[in-house]
Parts: C-alpha cells; sequence; structure tokens
C-alpha cells in the first residue's frame, strides 16, 4: 500500500475524485492533504470522506521541513499536486525524487509556466485560436511546467468556446484519467 498526499489550494472537486477513486483500493490510500489555503473547500471535501487535511503558512512551505515531517508522520511516499497553486520548493523536491506530480490544463509545452494557471490558461488558449487544448499530467521539477510528461489528453476548441466552456470540458479529462495515472505510476511500485 502507498500512503499519497495531495496538495491542492482550491475548491478540491480534484483532490475529492482522487480520493474516492482510491476509497477501496488496496494499491493506494490518500492519507492526507495539504494546503496553502486555510479557507480552501478542499478542506471540507475531503474532511467529509474521512481524510484529514493541514494547511501551513507560506514560511512553513518555503522551509519545507514542517511539511515534510508532516507527510512523514502519515508515512507519504508521492505526492499529487490537484490545483496547488504555489511553486514547488527545491527541498521538497529533493526530499521526493520522481515522486511528485502535477496535472496541467493545457498541452505543454505550450500555455505553461508561472501565472499560467485555471481561467488564465483557457483564456490564452481561446485567444491564441489554438484548435485543440486538453490536460497534460506530469513530473514536478525546479521549473514550472518543465518536468517530464507522463500522459497528455486532448479535446477540440471551439470557435463559440468561453473559458468558462472550455475549463469544463478540461475539468471531465483531468476527472477521468488523473486517478487512473496515479494508480498506473504506483501499481510497479507496489507488486
Amino acid at each position: 500500500m502507498r500512503n499519497i498526499a495531495i496538495f491542492a489550494s482550491g475548491s478540491g472537486s480534484n483532490a475529492e475524485n482522487i480520493a474516492r477513486y482510491f476509497a477501496s483500493s488496496n494499491l493506494v490510500k490518500v492519507a492526507a492533504v495539504l494546503s496553502d489555503n486555510p479557507n480552501a473547500g478542499v478542506h471540507k471535501r475531503v474532511n467529509d470522506l474521512g481524510i484529514p487535511s493541514f494547511t501551513f503558512s507560506k514560511e512553513e512551505f518555503a522551509d519545507a521541513t514542517p511539511v515534510i515531517s508532516k507527510l512523514a508522520g502519515y508515512g507519504v511516499s508521492f505526492i499529487v499536486l490537484a490545483g496547488f497553486m504555489d511553486k514547488i520548493p527545491e527541498t521538497l523536491i529533493d526530499a521526493f525524487p520522481a515522486s511528485i506530480i502535477n496535472i496541467h490544463p493545457a498541452l505543454l509545452p505550450k500555455f505553461g509556466g508561472q501565472g499560467m494557471y485555471g481561467m488564465h490558461v483557457h483564456r490564452t488558449v481561446i485567444e491564441a485560436g489554438e484548435a485543440e487544448s486538453g490536460i497534460t499530467i506530469h513530473y514536478i521539477n525546479k521549473e514550472y511546467d518543465k518536468g517530464p510528461i507522463i500522459f497528455q489528453a486532448s479535446c477540440r476548441v471551439s470557435y463559440a468556446d468561453t473559458p468558462e466552456t472550455l475549463a469544463a470540458r478540461i475539468h471531465v479529462l483531468e476527472h477521468v484519467h488523473y486517478p487512473r495515472i496515479i494508480e498506473e505510476l504506483l501499481r510497479p511500485l507496489t507488486d
């Protein structure tokens, strides 16, 4: 059994989806959720599922030592970013080599980097006249959205799309694929 932690900053629909996916798994357990936002909806979503959640300060996150200690206390060996907005400190990356993944709401390497998240991404994709968008699941490294790509799935961009309608289609891709890819990544490590 692999204990994972989810990092989230917002409403937590992806975190809840992942937690529900693994609720009866003998392969993966969502051990804890960590956030940089005490008011994030993710806390209620996962607490309702019996999963503990914690908020850390900007200083604690930058230092990373308190975060690493909290993760160690829950036996976490893999981190999943699900709508987490802060850049991961090098200390945390070094403590979890090739064990932190992120989902980005576009087809990297396009439309990635600092400031490219949420509706900003969808608006930029539409303004650029792209014919398709999608999701990219990738490992985290020391640069925004530059880690090795694990998986991509795409959807068409319509001339009538707004950032909100595109976001809704991207969200479906996230919910369908993210838990499955986590499971595929972790299965060989538990066999």
